[in-house]
C-alpha cells in the first residue's frame, strides 16, 4: 500500500463541529490593541517563491508597520507542522501562509483569528470569487486570499518537436501522446506522477466535475468514490500500470534529474509552476512551452492547484498590521509587482486587476516571449467553481459521511494540521506501486 493510497481523511467531523463554535466566536487577538499608533514590528512565516522581495519592498515604502519575515519549509515539507507547534506552544508569528486547501482544518483547530473585520466585504470584491469562498468558512473571514492557481501543462517544445508529438488538448490526446513518447525513447515520459503529493489528483478530480465535500438534508457529506473521481482515478492507474509516466517524488533530485537530462518532456503544473521551472531549469530557457491543461472534451476546463493565502494567528495581537500587510502583498500594484518581479513568481493574483500588472513584471523570455498570462486568464476563467475545501458553513447537526466500506476511517478530531490532513484520496487513488 503506498502513501497515497492509504492516506486518510482527518478532522471532517472536528472541522464541522469546530466551525459550528466558530459561527459564534471569532477567536483572537485584542482588537483594541493592534491598531497601530505608531510603529508597529509583525512577523510573518511563508515559503512562496518571491516573498522576501515582497517583505523588503514594503518595509522600504512603510514606516508605520515593519515586518519580519521567516522563510519557512512548504506547508507539506515540513511549514504546517512548524506553525501548528508554534500556536500551540503561544510563541506563533503574526501571520502565516496557508494553503486553501488546508486552511479549514486551521480553523478547525482554533489556531486563526476571524479577519472580517479587517477584510471587509469591499476589500473581498476585489478578488477571484473562488479565492473568497476558499477563505470563507462558518460565515465568517479567515484569510486574505493571494493568488489563484489553474491548472497549466508545461511541455519541452523542442522535444515534442523531434518526437513530432502533437500537445494533447484532451486526456485520451495526452495518453496517446506518452505512448509515442516512451516508442520514441524507452526512457523518456511525457510527465510525471507524484505519489508522495495528492494535489495533482486532486486538481484533477476538481477539474472533472468532482465534489468531494457538500452539505445536504442538514449533515455533511464527503464522497470520493463519486464517478468523476472514479474516472480520473481509473485513467491514472491505466497510465500507471502501463507504464507511460514516470513516477518520482515531487520536486525530488530524481523529478529534477529527469527535467534536466530530457526524460521528462512536460509537466502538469499551475501557474505558479512557470517561475519554479524557470528557477530550477535556467540552463533550458527557450526549451519549454505552455499550454491549456487537457480536459474530458477539449474544452477549457480547470481544478485549482494549490494556491495561497495569508491569515492572522490565533493569539496575535496585531491584526490590524497584519491583514493590512497581507492586504497589500494580495491587493496593490506595488506588492504583486515586487514579487512577480524577482524572477523567481509566476503568480496569478486573486485580484483580477492586477494581472496586467504580473503580466508585465514577468519576464516571459524563458518561454519564447509566450503570453503565459494570457492562457492563465483562459484557464482562470474555467476553474470549476462548485468545489470547497472541507466542510462550508457548519449545519445545525453532526456531520455524516458518504463513502464506500473501503473508505478510510476518520482520525481523531485534533491532530497537527497537515496539507493530507483534509485531503480525503479516492480509497482506489491510483497506486504507484
Amino acid at each position: 500500500m503506498t502513501p497515497f493510497r492509504s492516506r486518510t481523511t482527518r478532522v471532517i467531523a472536528g472541522t464541522a463541529a469546530a466551525l459550528a463554535v466558530l459561527t459564534a466566536c471569532g477567536g483572537g487577538g485584542d482588537d483594541t490593541a493592534d491598531k497601530p499608533n505608531g510603529p508597529v514590528t509583525i512577523t510573518f512565516w511563508g515559503w512562496a517563491k518571491g516573498t522576501k522581495d515582497v517583505v523588503d519592498a514594503f518595509n522600504a515604502s512603510h514606516t508605520d508597520v515593519k515586518v519580519t519575515f521567516e522563510e519557512i519549509p512548504s506547508g507539506t515539507a515540513g511549514g504546517y507542522a512548524k506553525i501548528s507547534n508554534a500556536v500551540k506552544a503561544g510563541n506563533a508569528p503574526d501571520l502565516v501562509s496557508i494553503e486553501y486547501s488546508s486552511l479549514p482544518e486551521f480553523v478547525s483547530s482554533g489556531a486563526l483569528q476571524d479577519i472580517g473585520d479587517e477584510f471587509t466585504g469591499a476589500d473581498r470584491a476585489k478578488l477571484l470569487p473562488q479565492s473568497v469562498e476558499l477563505t470563507t468558512l462558518g460565515g465568517k473571514t479567515w484569510a486574505v486570499p493571494f493568488d489563484a492557481a489553474p491548472q497549466a501543462f508545461f511541455y519541452r517544445k523542442d522535444l515534442f518537436e523531434k518526437y513530432k508529438v502533437q500537445v494533447p488538448t484532451t486526456w485520451a490526446a495526452f495518453e496517446k501522446a506518452a505512448a509515442q513518447v516512451r516508442k520514441a525513447d524507452a526512457k523518456a515520459r511525457v510527465a510525471t506522477f507524484f505519489p508522495d503529493d495528492p494535489t495533482t489528483f486532486e486538481a484533477m478530480a476538481w477539474q472533472a466535475g468532482a465534489q468531494w465535500f457538500k452539505a445536504e438534508d442538514d449533515t455533511w457529506k464527503v464522497n470520493t468514490t463519486d464517478p468523476a473521481t472514479t474516472k480520473v482515478t481509473a485513467y491514472w492507474q491505466k497510465l500507471l500500470d502501463a507504464g507511460l509516466v514516470h513516477k518520482n517524488a515531487s520536486f525530488s533530485p530524481e523529478w529534477v534529474g529527469s527535467l534536466k537530462n530530457g526524460t521528462t518532456l512536460g509537466y502538469l503544473g499551475a501557474s505558479w509552476g512557470a517561475g519554479v521551472l524557470k528557477g530550477t531549469l535556467p540552463e533550458q530557457s527557450g526549451k519549454w512551452a505552455v499550454a491549456p491543461i487537457p480536459s474530458w472534451d477539449g474544452r477549457p476546463a480547470s481544478g485549482m492547484l494549490g494556491g495561497t493565502s495569508f491569515a492572522v494567528t490565533k493569539d496575535s495581537e496585531r491584526k490590524a498590521a497584519a491583514v493590512a500587510f497581507a492586504e497589500w502583498m494580495s491587493t496593490t500594484e506595488e506588492g504583486v509587482k515586487a514579487r512577480i518581479a524577482s524572477g523567481t513568481s509566476s503568480a496569478f493574483p486573486a485580484a483580477t486587476a492586477l494581472r496586467p500588472v504580473a503580466k508585465k513584471a514577468f519576464d516571459a523570455g524563458y518561454y519564447g516571449g509566450q503570453d503565459i498570462y494570457a492562457l492563465f486568464e483562459t484557464a482562470g476563467a474555467s476553474i470549476n467553481p462548485h468545489w470547497a475545501w472541507g466542510p462550508p458553513p457548519a449545519p445545525p447537526t453532526p456531520p455524516s459521511r458518504t463513502t464506500s466500506a473501503r473508505s478510510p476511517r476518520a482520525a481523531p478530531a485534533s491532530p497537527t494540521p497537515s496539507r493530507r490532513a483534509t485531503t480525503p484520496p479516492s480509497p482506489n487513488s491510483p497506486s504507484a506501486a
